[in-house]
């Protein structure tokens, strides 16, 4: 039997329909509501906190911005003098791109070196067919018949700046002709017409994309390319314009253009003006700078000639051909002549140096009064003749008679007895004599400086030091010579600058006790014309090394001062009773040397001969001097290296005596100066 059908209350049906109908209605509105509560914040997010960075990403998506290279501070020497300065030219430039068959390139290479010999300005060193595909940076080259991937691809290659109107108009005619090319008006260096003082000390220029390159270029420029820095941009890569390359640079400016979605532009150019670089008032007196330069070529010349061959002393620099000095200001560390010879004239960075002229130049473009650089010899000569740094000699001996009196190893007043022979080691069977075995016979501190004598520093000295300490002597003599600028950096910031070089660690062929006897008399270590400068600077300051400076005052592009460096930045100071600085002072204003015949001011100094040995085996004579003036109330002090030069009485104290008459004459060695000085009052270009 079948249940009957019950059927709900029509009622209650239509009460349940109202209620689903209620909630559905209700769930709609809140799900609404949610979203419109999303949306509303959003778009509070974008106007109010993302809209500015949305406003900027849409100008830049409609703008194009072409960088402005900004004009390159000029450098001066301190009286205003130029000696680097920025001038605009025209400059030729390659393209690398797709398509570009070798034999193409290698014509239009020797299209472009009879274009710049038949309409260029003459050069002493036109630039070849091989020069300019060098400079190309193709991958190939002519004269060793190689070929290598190009270093980089989208920055085009400077071939040669300068161009003159005739070559300009030509490549123009014939442009059709002469593919991958392009002409750009832009700033280069340019260098005193006259002879350019220091030119190692200034350095030199290169394409930011080459410093930036990671197998020859420099650490300093690895992330300068986020800062605005262009390809095509000339960098400082060496000396004062390396070290002041942000101060000498300046900031970029720009062409803004209006571009559509194509990136053609639609409107007017805005320009934001570059920021010219500061200019540069150097420490360098352009006169005294000039004088030594002359001094150190003619007296190369002097070795070399009948007069120096005729006399047994000064015959021994004949084969010297390099010489280096320093002038540095007791008063306040600033250098005031800095100079590396050979040098080479920098006009020829001028347009792109031909490779031969890089060449022959490459021994010594470097700055030899603060690294390596070499004589002006063949490659293959060069192993046979000392580089820019030599031992130190003699001039060590007032620092060495420093260390014996403090060390309490003897006293002002002690005696030795000089045989011209010392003879240490085990059994004594190791000797030594002074130069030409002369003997003094009972001698002091001081006469042991006057005399030079290497029995004395020897015995009583650097034997005695390591008979008493052992190998800890080693040590406590190296922590003396640091304190003196000797083994440290000098602090001047030069790029590459050498800290020297101690042969304690590096020989052992000898042993310690030897090498203390050695470096007693300057036969151990090797330090740059730089710090033998700041040494006897601080001989004579009586304790204070001071940090050498280069740069007198910075000043904007527009004249107005940025910075003045006037005070004396001391970086060490070591204290010794009064006696003993009296002993070694005295001992210094009597050391014989030739070429000062007639100075007005009482000097002390100290000549140095220093032997080493050179490739094949063979012996060579370096001379070397240190001096301060006047010796009672000192005002400059001089380190002069002559490699091959002989003695240092000889081949350097002449150097050094012109360089005094030129600051006497142009500043004053008692603050008056005695000439009328001529070049200082150069206007700027």
């Amino acid at each position: 039997m079948k249940k009957p059908i019950v059927m709900d209350d029509p009622q209650k049906q239509e009460h349940n329909k109202r209620r689903q109908f209620t909630f559905r209605i209700n769930l709609f509105f809140f799900f609404t509501f949610f979203l419109f509560s999303v949306l509303i914040v959003r778009l509070a997010m974008l106007q109010f906190v993302e809209g500015h960075e949305m406003k900027a990403e849409k100008a830049a998506r409609n703008k194009a911005d072409t960088p402005i290279p900004p004009i390159r501070g000029n450098i001066y020497d301190r009286g205003g003098a130029p000696i680097a300065y920025t001038t605009s030219t025209q400059s030729l430039y390659f393209r690398i791109e797709q398509e570009q068959p070798k034999e193409e390139v290698i014509t239009l290479a020797n299209k472009l070196a009879k274009i710049f010999a038949d309409y260029g300005e003459p050069t002493p060193k036109p630039l070849t067919a091989a020069d300019i595909i060098k400079a190309m940076d193709v991958g190939y080259d002519l004269e060793q018949n190689k070929t290598t991937a190009p270093s980089y691809f989208a920055v085009p290659r400077r071939l040669k700046s300068g161009l003159s109107e005739k070559e300009m108009a030509y490549i123009y005619e014939h442009r059709d002709e002469l593919k991958w090319l392009e002409i750009t008006e832009e700033s280069i260096r340019t260098y005193d017409t006259d002879t350019t003082p220091a030119v190692q000390l200034i350095g030199y220029m290169r394409p930011f994309s080459a410093a930036r390159e990671p197998k020859y270029g420099l650490p300093f420029y690895k992330d300068k390319k986020s800062e605005g820095y262009l390809d095509t941009e000339d960098v400082g890569y060496d000396g004062i314009e390396l070290m002041y390359q942000e101060e000498l640079r300046g900031k970029n400016g720009y062409k803004t253009y209006p571009v559509n979605a194509s990136q053609k532009i639609i409107g007017k150019v805005e320009i934001t003006k570059p920021i010219k670089g500061n200019n540069l008032f150097l420490t360098i007196n352009k006169n005294v700078q000039l004088t030594t330069e002359q001094a150190i070529i003619d007296h190369l010349k002097w070795l070399k000639g009948p007069e120096a061959r005729n006399n047994p002393y000064a015959n021994k620099g004949r084969n010297a051909v390099a010489g280096y000095a320093v002038a540095m200001e007791v008063d306040t560390g600033k250098v005031v002549a800095m100079a590396s010879m050979p040098d080479y004239d920098p006009t020829v960075w001028f347009g792109g140096i031909p490779q031969a002229e890089y060449e022959r130049i490459k021994p010594f473009i470097n700055n030899g009064t603060i690294t390596t650089a070499y004589p002006d010899y063949p490659d293959a000569e060069l192993a046979k003749h000392p580089t820019s740094i030599v031992y130190m000699g003699s001039v060590v001996k007032p620092l060495s008679v420093l260390i014996g009196l403090n060390e309490g190893l003897f006293t002002t007043a002690t005696k030795y007895n000089d045989t011209g022979v010392f003879y240490y080691g085990k059994d004594n069977n190791a000797r030594l004599s002074n130069s030409d075995s002369a003997a003094w016979g009972n001698i002091n501190a001081t006469e042991a400086i006057r005399r030079s004598s290497n029995t004395f520093m020897s015995a009583m000295i650097g034997n005695a030091l390591y008979m008493r300490n052992g190998n800890k002597a080693v040590d406590l003599w190296e922590t003396y010579l640091g304190k003196f600028g000797l083994g440290v950096s000098t602090g001047s910031g030069l790029p590459r600058e050498y800290a020297g070089l101690s042969e304690f660690k590096t020989n052992t062929k000898e042993t310690p006790q030897s090498r203390m006897v050695f470096a007693s008399w300057g036969q151990n270590e090797k330090y740059t014309t730089l710090q033998l400068a700041q040494y006897v600077t601080t001989l004579a300051t009586r304790g204070k090394r001071l940090k050498p400076q280069f740069v007198d005052k910075i000043e904007t592009y527009e004249g107005e001062l940025v910075k003045k460096f006037d005070d004396a930045e001391v970086l060490d100071e070591t204290t010794f009773p009064k006696p003993y600085w009296d002993a070694v002072i005295t001992g210094m204003k009597q050391v014989g040397i030739q070429g000062f015949d007639g100075f007005p001011y009482e000097i002390a100094r100290k000549t140095g001969t220093s032997t080493q040995r050179v490739g094949g085996g063979k012996e060579v004579d370096n001379a070397v001097f240190i001096a301060f003036a006047p010796a009672d109330k000192p005002k400059l002090a001089v380190a002069v290296v002559v490699p091959e030069g002989g003695f240092g009485s000889w081949g350097a104290a002449p150097i050094a005596r012109k360089i005094f008459d030129a600051y006497d004459q142009f500043v004053g060695l008692d603050g008056v100066p005695k000439g009328n000085p001529t070049g200082t009052d150069s206007k700027k270009p």
